[in-house]
């Protein structure tokens, strides 16, 4: 089945020359179904890539995905249209009424910046605390994974001396999770980012279960035991050239940084880079939407509540 996005989203073509299907607005309301009513808080600069890369792996489901734009505030940017924003995005109070099967909250640049001094802070910590009454599962990638761990548990921020940038091999821990259903036991996954996810610090300080780890990356994938809340701290969502990018932006701003682990052929940034993990970034969120979504979600979201939800896998 198809997701569902506005016919004029930058993403529909894009996706379409992929040969995915993307259904019309018009074709999906004579379905007599319900599809899963999904938010996606975007707070990435480059808003059209970063929305376009994340709809491609919703869309590799059965399930019919209305998906819904967020923006975290209406400060202008300038890395995409202020009428693409003004056209396909969502101010929070638009939204806040309203009950959601699914709420994806996207990295952001802010590794080296302390929460209190985030703008939007205060923010990101209503839009959490509102979608623990009125989301089934939220998924938290990167930078939302620290500010997640630090809204519900309380963990203090912790930062690596170097950034994490490559790809980088994990083992799953629980293969019969149905987070891990059908997983290699290892798999490959990217990573950009300052943050600490240590496996150790994890398990000492949450109840989550921790579900893959990296001996260079640390916690990968990790989920609280009702999966209403899942931690991402990679990049699943990449294209094969996003590290690439990152890193000429990182060289032409003089910050000499490390070339990406495990990314190049040989090492070289002469040679294109090869995307070694697109079918697991796939089936993570094929799984997400299945068994932490679909299957806890009550079919009218209108009578969401959280005795809904069952430990049951």
């Amino acid at each position: 089945m198809p997701i569902k996005i506005p016919d004029q989203l930058p993403a529909t073509d894009i996706l379409r020359s992929e040969n995915i299907f993307v259904m019309s607005e018009a074709r999906a309301a004579s379905q007599e179904i319900r599809p899963l009513k999904v938010l996606l808080l975007n707070l990435m600069p480059k808003k059209i890539e970063t929305e376009t890369q994340f709809l491609r792996l919703l869309s590799n489901s059965p399930l019919q995905v209305d998906v819904e734009l967020l923006r975290i505030d209406n400060r202008p940017t300038k890395n995409t249209p202020t009428e693409h924003l003004d056209t396909f995005y969502r101010q929070f109070d638009m939204v806040k009424g309203r009950n959601f099967d699914g709420l994806i909250v996207t990295g952001a640049p802010l590794g080296l910046v302390q929460f209190e001094d985030v703008l939007y802070w205060e923010e990101i910590q209503t839009i959490m605390n509102w979608a623990k009454a009125h989301v089934t599962s939220t998924l938290f990638v990167c930078w939302a994974a620290q500010a997640g761990l630090k809204l519900l548990y309380d963990l203090p921020k912790r930062t690596r001396k170097e950034k994490l940038s490559g790809v980088y091999y994990h083992q799953i821990h629980d293969c019969h999770h149905p987070m891990l259903r059908g997983f290699d036991d290892t798999f490959l996954a990217p990573h950009s980012r300052y943050a600490d996810f240590s496996p150790e610090y994890l398990a000492e300080h949450t109840d989550l279960d921790i579900l893959a780890t990296s001996e260079q990356a640390g916690v990968y994938l990790a989920a609280t035991k009702d999966k209403r809340n899942v931690f991402v701290t990679g990049h699943p969502e990449y294209d094969v050239n996003t590290l690439h990018h990152e890193y000429l932006r990182d060289l032409g701003e003089g910050m000499e940084p490390n070339i990406p682990v495990n990314y190049y052929p040989g090492d070289n940034p002469e040679n294109p880079p090869v995307a070694s993990w697109r079918s697991h970034g796939h089936l993570l969120f094929s799984n997400w939407l299945n068994y932490c979504v679909y299957q806890q979600t009550p079919y009218d979201l209108e009578h969401f509540s959280e005795d809904n939800f069952t430990r049951d896998d």
